[in-house]
């Protein structure tokens, strides 16, 4: 069984408890989710299934999307409300000054994780240490927020808005750093993932559906495809049906196992750049076999398996 399966993480479990639990409920060994959610958030969570375990990288490293309540007027150690309370206030900013944060909150940005969460420091994941009572200097990383959209604001201080970013986003921190833009505090009230890269929320399965699904020999109708997950991710080659033996044991196809290749893939050979760094779902036919990426061998464009996946 080799797949990805969209699932609809419930509010309350943390990500590995959601991996831990459809490992033992569908019986499978090789298993992990694609990025850490939030244990009070819900929404998608895909979860690698077999030989798929070997693309979590590629999934995780796209875009996410999120639905978050924000409650203004209120500051807390774990930037959401169930930490301890550290400051209040009651002067609450205008609809426009709320809508002018949003919008100063988009772009690259420098972004600093909250202690409350599970990024490990010198072999310990920092909310053991904030359980702790430890604060530690953190490293703040590069994000990117495409957008943030005001849905609306219900007085006297609760905001609901939309935000599309890239991995490594902690949506806490950022309510928490609007908080502080704005002069009032602020912490995640509730949130919810409602896309990850190609997976929606509307095409998820709780984890009741997969259990159902799993006892009347269904599992594989809710699997995505491995090909179908990096659809939009990576560019694909496609090779003869008989070169199928030749790149299952990872040798390299030569020119004469091509059948078609993208226009990009074309313009980088006759530019001289070929690159290991562009990556390719690779079909012998209409079998996808894996990932691979086109160099130069021999003075002759060939392919290269990375990941053998058949």
């Amino acid at each position: 069984m080799n797949g990805i399966l969209n699932v609809l993480k419930p509010p309350g479990m943390t990500s590995s408890e959601v991996v831990v639990f459809l490992r033992k409920k569908i019986q499978v060994r090789k298993i992990g989710h694609t990025g850490t959610l939030d244990p009070e958030a819900a929404g998608v969570l895909p979860v690698c299934i077999g030989k798929a375990t070997r693309l979590a990288d590629y999934i995780m490293h796209q875009d996410k999307t999120y639905r978050c309540y924000m409650k203004l007027g209120i500051t807390t150690d774990s930037y959401d409300q169930t930490g301890k309370k550290l400051k209040r206030s009651d002067t609450i900013p205008t609809l426009e000054k709320i809508e002018f944060a949003l919008e100063k909150f988009q772009g690259e940005m420098d972004h600093v994780p909250p202690m409350h969460s599970a990024i490990k420091i010198g072999g310990k994941k920092l909310y053991e240490l904030a359980r702790q009572g430890i604060e530690i200097e953190r490293e703040p990383r590069k994000i990117w927020i495409k957008r943030t959209s005001l849905i609306s604001f219900m007085p006297p201080d609760m905001v609901l808005f939309d935000i599309i970013c890239s991995k490594g986003t902690y949506i806490r921190s950022l309510c928490n750093d609007i908080g502080q833009f704005l002069g009032c505090g602020a912490v995640m009230a509730y949130l919810i993932r409602t896309s990850s890269g190609i997976f929606h929320l509307n095409n998820s399965h709780t984890l009741d559906e997969i259990c159902i699904a799993k006892k009347n020999n269904k599992l594989n109708s809710l699997l995505v495809p491995m090909e179908e997950a990096l659809e939009g991710i990576m560019p694909s080659i496609f090779l003869k049906n008989d070169c199928k033996e030749i790149i299952s044991r990872g040798n390299l196809a030569d020119e004469s196992c091509i059948v078609k290749i993208s226009e990009l893939a074309n313009d980088l050979f006759y530019s001289n750049k070929v690159s290991s760094q562009t990556l390719y779902r690779v079909f012998c036919g209409n079998v996808f076999m894996g990932i691979g990426y086109l160099r130069i061998h021999n003075n002759k464009m060939v392919v290269q398996m990375k990941k053998v996946l058949i």
